[in-house]
This record gives C-alpha cells, structure tokens and sequence, in this order.
C-alpha cells in the first residue's frame, strides 16, 4: 500500500506518494513547472484562482502515480498540505465566487485593527492568542464590507486546503487546527469563535463542518478520480496548514522541537504546550497537529513572507534568468560575512506581522560602487532572509520556545551552504537537514489519519538526517556584528 500527499503552495503543487511500510519515496511530481501566477489587481493584493490549484494538483497526481509505476488501487489514503491563512468562498453549487485571497495579501490589516480595538485586547488575545490582524476571518470581514454583492451568494468559506479536498469529495470540512490557523478558533472555550462571528455579522451556517485533523474527511468521487487518475472510494484522512504539516514531516511534534522551512516565505515554528501569546501578535499561536499525545498542543510561528521569493527576484530581476540558484548559492559564498557592509531588508512581499503589519518594503543599503558586485548583493539577501527570521526568533523566545535545535527539510534555501551556515552562526543553534519536504508529511499523516501508523517509530521510518550544522565558533562574531548592524537599520527604518 501506498500514501499520497499534496502539497498545495503558492509556487506549485507537489505530490509524493510514500511506501506505506517502508517509509521510502516511492515518487514525486509538481506542477507547474514554472511559478503559480499570483495576481496583484492592487498594490498590497495577492489573489490566486482556486480552479489553477486543482488543475495542477490533477497533472501532479497523475504524473506521481505514473513515476511510480504503481497501480491507483494501491494507493490507500490521501493527506493535504496547504498554504496558510488563504480565503476561499463558493456558491451551493461549490462555484468559487471570487479569486483566492491568499496569505501575502495585506488588504484586511485595518479590517482586523478594527476587530482588535472593538472587542478589546484584554478579550481577545487570552481567546483567540492572536489579533484577528490579516488573517482568514479579517479576509472574509473585507469581503463582506467591500464586496457585498459576492458575500451575499456566500455558502461556505473554506481555506484553501478544504478546497482542494472538497473537489476530490464533494463534501465542504474544516479542522480545528485550520480554524485556529483563520483565527476562527475560541481556545477558552475550545469551539469556534461564536464571538468574532457576531462582530463581523457572519452568518454561522457559512462555517464548514469541523472534523478531526486526522480523521476521514471524505472520499474521492468518480469524477474526481478520474481527473486525478486515482480511484473512487479512496479516503481523504488529514489536512493541515503548511507549517504545522512542515514541522510534523520533520517529526517535530512536542515541546522544545523546532522546524523551519523557506520556501517562498520563511517560517520558524516551535512546539508549545503552554497557551502563551505574543502581546503584539508579531509571532502567532495555533493549534498544532499532533497524533501521538492526548494532550493540547501548540504551534508558535514566525512568518517572514519574502524569503524565497527575494531570491527569486534576484535570479529574474538582477540576473535577468541567465543564472541558476545553485550558481548563485556558489556566488554567495564569494563575498565574505557581512558581505562588506553591503546589507538587505528583504521585506518586499506584504505587510509583515512580525513588524506589526508595517510594509517597510526591501531595500539594499550600504551599496558602494567600488566595492560590491553581485556576489555581495546574493550573499546579502541570503544573510538578510537569515537575519529576519532571527529578528522573529528572539520575539519567539519571550513566549517561551527554545530555539537550541531546529530542523528543516534540505529544500529551498536551505541548499545554500551560505544560508544554513548564517542560520546556524547567528542563532547559536544546531541546524539538521532532512530528507523529506510537505508533500511527504502529508502522506505520512495520510497513514495516521486512516489508522495504519499507530506510533512516531512506525509512521517516520525512513526519515533520516542527511546533513548537521553546528555554530562555527571562527565565524560566529562576524555573523553576529553583522547582525547587530543590520537590526539597527531595520529598527531606524520602522
């Protein structure tokens, strides 16, 4: 038997199917193979239509199971990963009513400051441990106010992986962990938040039906299967956001475990089992995804969102496409830490949480002309990307999550020997490097969720370290002065 996660980003859509008892690969495939389009229709938007996802997810699954050689009958359950925090709204008949607005859209900051200041923080963060801020519910408040007639033929909102889910089973769920990650989750209460309804003026009926993170959630249609080249009947048995599926992919799972990942944002994500909040929402708590404990689990995330996509910039902009990101993690490590005083703010992708909602935008400083060339401009990003997460980090540790040791798929940026020595050398942390991504995770979970795995040891054979870096005593007081220098500028630009 085998498992099939997705992995619905905003980059593409990844699918891995896994040996059920081997743990081992079996096949992975994404699309597109260029980036997801992301509509900007006005500064500070960031929308995706929800049919691009679909369609790449039916040409991912059928390439995987086609790479795998394997039968569809073999495959025993499906697992969903999604990128966070998205807005989806359909009709009754599932007819999607506007674009996705997506998790980089910063459109609904006001409409969240607004819900922060009425109800009162003193109610609101023990409640909901966030600000509404521009999360989900703040999306779907814009719709409402700014969109009247598209709220009016609203039946359900989802987020973007209980679409994707509801297009291979026809049925319209939402997890709690989904829920907190929108910020429509009470954690006194442990419900939905009847309170951020009734202030928004949400009819309660658009809500999905919440079922466990791990649980059936469905099966795939006929139709569906043969979009996807799968076959009818086969469950749908986990969903979860992005980051809490990262960090169970990684098996990080309990308190002090710490995962990362940068893609085309950065997240640092720290288990938790105490109902800690950051009094300015800078770093956010969600409920985690854990199949082992019986106990409330936490996730503590921090967000940077241009991290991959700076890079990708770089490469398309300043390189013009002509060199590729491993020529350019070579070209990095030519320029010395601290790239000679050449630094960047590569704050360019939204409004940014850990800056309390302020767009500062990214910005190159200290360039001089006789001193710098690209290799200082790539090596900047690379170590401003580093220097942000490390900003939130030390946000992170006032809320109580270690940060000794963190783990994180051997993906993305994470393949630049640059990056991951900067992270380990301004930290302080040791960095391991796994063989896994989310679209594995996903499929793992597939096999919690349907009941096959019953413990950490069965579900993560075959997940193994591949890599170790430790802080590089030699270069850790570089690292750190550039650092210092590079906070300062952030904290005079804001």
């Amino acid at each position: 038997m085998y498992f099939l996660g997705f992995d619905l980003g905003s980059s593409s859509v990844k699918a891995c199917l896994i040996h059920a008892d081997s743990g081992t690969v079996a096949a992975a495939a994404f699309y597109p193979e260029r980036e997801m389009t992301i509509a900007a229709p006005k500064p500070g938007f960031a929308e995706q239509q929800p049919e691009m996802w679909w369609q790449n997810a039916c040409l991912a699954s059928k390439a995987v199971i086609q790479k795998a050689g394997i039968s569809p009958e073999e495959v025993g359950a499906i697992g969903i990963s999604y990128q966070m925090h998205g807005l989806v709204v359909v009709d009754k008949d599932m007819n999607v009513l506007r674009p996705s607005i997506i998790w980089c859209d910063s459109r609904a900051v006001e409409v969240g400051n607004k819900a922060m200041e009425a109800l009162g923080e003193e109610y609101v963060l023990p409640h909901l441990l966030n600000s509404p801020g521009n999360f989900t519910a703040s999306k779907l408040g814009w719709v409402k106010e700014n969109e009247p007639d598209v709220y009016a033929k609203v039946y359900k909102f989802m987020l973007p992986g209980d679409y994707l889910a509801a297009r291979m089973t026809g049925d319209i769920v939402t997890t709690p962990s989904g829920l907190s990650e929108g910020i429509f989750w009470d954690f006194v209460n442990d419900r939905p938040a009847d309170f951020l309804f009734d202030y928004f003026g949400f009819n309660h009926e658009i809500m999905p039906e919440v079922l466990p993170t791990f649980s059936e959630q469905g099966k795939v249609t006929a139709s569906a299967a043969e979009a996807l080249g799968l076959r009818a009947g086969i469950p749908v048995t986990y969903r979860a956001g992005d980051q809490p599926n990262n960090a169970f992919s990684l098996n990080v799972l309990e308190p002090g475990e710490v995962a990362a990942t940068a893609g085309t944002s950065g997240v640092v994500y720290g288990v938790s089992d105490q109902v800690k909040f950051d009094p300015k929402s800078r770093v956010n708590t969600f409920l985690h995804v854990n199949p082992i404990s019986k106990a409330s689990r936490y996730g503590v995330l921090l967000c940077v969102n241009g991290t991959g996509s700076l890079n990708g910039w770089l490469r398309n902009s300043l390189f013009q496409g002509n060199v590729s990101y491993p020529e350019m993690n070579a070209l990095a490590s030519q320029a010395p830490v601290g790239a000679d005083g050449l630094f960047c703010l590569p704050f360019g992708n939204g409004a940014e949480r850990m800056l309390e909602n302020q767009d500062p935008g990214s910005t190159f400083k200290g360039l001089q002309f006789s001193r710098h060339g690209l290799n200082h401009y790539t090596r900047a990003a690379q170590e401003g990307i580093v220097f942000a997460l490390y900003y939130g980090m030390e946000i992170m540790e006032t809320v109580g999550v270690s940060l000794k040791n963190i783990r994180a798929g051997e993906a993305n940026m994470f393949l630049s020997p640059v990056f991951r020595e900067t992270f380990a050398n301004v930290s302080g942390a040791t960095v391991e490097l796994y063989n896994t991504d989310g679209a594995q995770g996903a499929a793992r979970a597939a096999g919690f969720g349907l009941g096959y795995y019953k413990n950490r040891s069965e579900a993560f054979v075959g997940l193994s370290a591949l890599s170790t870096i430790e802080p590089d005593n030699a270069l850790t007081e570089a690292t750190k002065e550039a650092y210092g220098n590079w906070k300062a500028a952030l904290e005079s630009s804001l």
